[in-house]
């Protein structure tokens, strides 16, 4: 028996360049769950987001050939999916309600109590988040979420790493005060 060991992403994204569409599978495959759990919450619905990461990764085919480095692949689509979801919350108009669909489900095995408790929580931080700038919510899920340093975060949101630490600690703060009562 033959274990064959995962390509990494630099092979794959010169093999795609070269106009290996199952290369280019594999990274979507790799890469369409950060990027929609990123969308999503910074959307707040899962329709947009789904549509947003869709609209990434068919720009992302097209453009390939632009990328000047395959290294720099992932930090691209972070920086297009987020600035995707910056223009469509820009274009939005102002919403009141908080979309519950996008809440995780708490685990099963909880006793009903918790369960409740945990969604509770959960719609607590979404609508928390909700009220960050677009900016802020960007910066704190790339931080919190997806683990980017600072540097990469100001490079996908085109600000100085000062910048991104400023928005992020805005945005810590601002979420701590409201969900203080969930301690």
């Amino acid at each position: 028996m033959t274990t064959t060991t995962p390509l990494d992403d630099v092979t794959l994204v010169g093999r795609a360049r070269d106009g290996d569409v199952r290369a280019y599978e594999q990274l979507v495959l790799r890469y369409q769950g950060p990027m929609f759990r990123l969308a999503v919450k910074m959307l707040a619905h899962r329709g947009d987001a789904e549509d947003v990461v869709q609209e990434v990764f068919l720009t992302a085919w097209r453009k390939l050939g632009q990328l000047s480095e395959d290294a720099a692949f992932v930090g691209w689509l972070y920086r297009a999916t987020t600035n995707r979801c910056l223009n469509a919350i820009r274009a939005r108009k102002p919403r009141a309600d908080v979309d519950l669909d996008t809440a995780e489900s708490p685990r099963a095995d909880l006793q009903p109590e918790r369960a409740v408790q945990v969604s509770s929580q959960l719609a607590a931080l979404n609508s928390a988040l909700e009220k960050l700038t677009p900016e802020q919510r960007a910066c704190w899920l790339l931080r919190e979420v997806h683990g980017r340093s600072y540097d990469e975060i100001g490079e996908i949101v085109g600000v100085p790493a000062t910048a991104v630490r400023g928005r992020i600690a805005r945005a810590r703060a601002q979420l701590a005060e409201v969900m203080k009562p969930w301690r």
